[in-house]
C-alpha cells in the first residue's frame, strides 16, 4: 500500500507520515487495504476550480475524491484532493486543531473512494460514524 502525497501549498499543518497513516486507516476501514492513493493538498482556488470543472459548482469545498481505476498495476487507485485553506477556516470556526481537520478531510475523501456517500441523511450518519471510527484509531478525540 502506498500513499503518494503532493503539497501544492507552502503551509504544512500535518506530517506526511500522519497523512499516510490516516489514508491507510481509512482504506482498512473501508475494506480496500493495499490500494494506492494519491493525496494532493491544495489551496481554496485550486479546489474550487476542480469543483467547478467536475461538479459544475465553482464554490469552495473541503475535499474531492476521484476514482482512477481498479488495475493495481496501473498506478493510483484513487486521488483525494484536500483544501488546506478550507481546513484552516473550518478548524477555527469549530474550535478544533487545524491538523485534525486536514486529517479528517483526507479520511473523508478516502472513505468516498471506498464507497461511502454522504448525500442522504442515512448515508451521512454512516459516513460520520466511519470517520469517527478511523479518527479514533488515529488517536483523535471525537468533537
Amino acid at each position: 500500500m502506498s500513499v503518494a502525497i503532493t503539497w501544492e501549498v507552502s503551509e504544512r499543518p500535518v506530517s506526511e507520515e500522519r497523512l499516510s497513516e490516516a489514508v491507510e486507516a481509512a482504506l482498512r476501514h473501508g475494506g480496500e487495504e493495499g490500494r494506492e492513493v494519491s493525496l494532493a493538498l491544495v489551496d481554496d482556488p485550486t479546489l474550487a476550480e476542480l469543483h467547478g470543472r467536475f461538479l459544475d459548482d465553482p464554490s469552495p469545498t473541503d475535499v474531492m475524491s476521484f476514482a482512477l481505476g481498479d488495475d493495481e498495476d496501473e498506478g493510483a487507485w484513487g486521488e483525494v484532493v484536500v483544501s488546506v485553506d478550507r481546513a484552516r477556516a473550518v478548524a477555527a470556526e469549530r474550535g478544533v486543531a487545524w491538523e485534525r481537520e486536514v486529517v479528517l478531510y483526507a479520511v473523508h475523501g478516502t472513505l468516498h473512494l471506498c464507497g461511502w456517500d454522504d448525500h442522504g441523511s442515512e448515508d451521512r450518519r454512516a459516513m460520520r460514524s466511519a470517520e469517527a471510527a478511523v479518527l479514533g484509531l488515529l488517536g483523535y478525540d471525537s468533537e
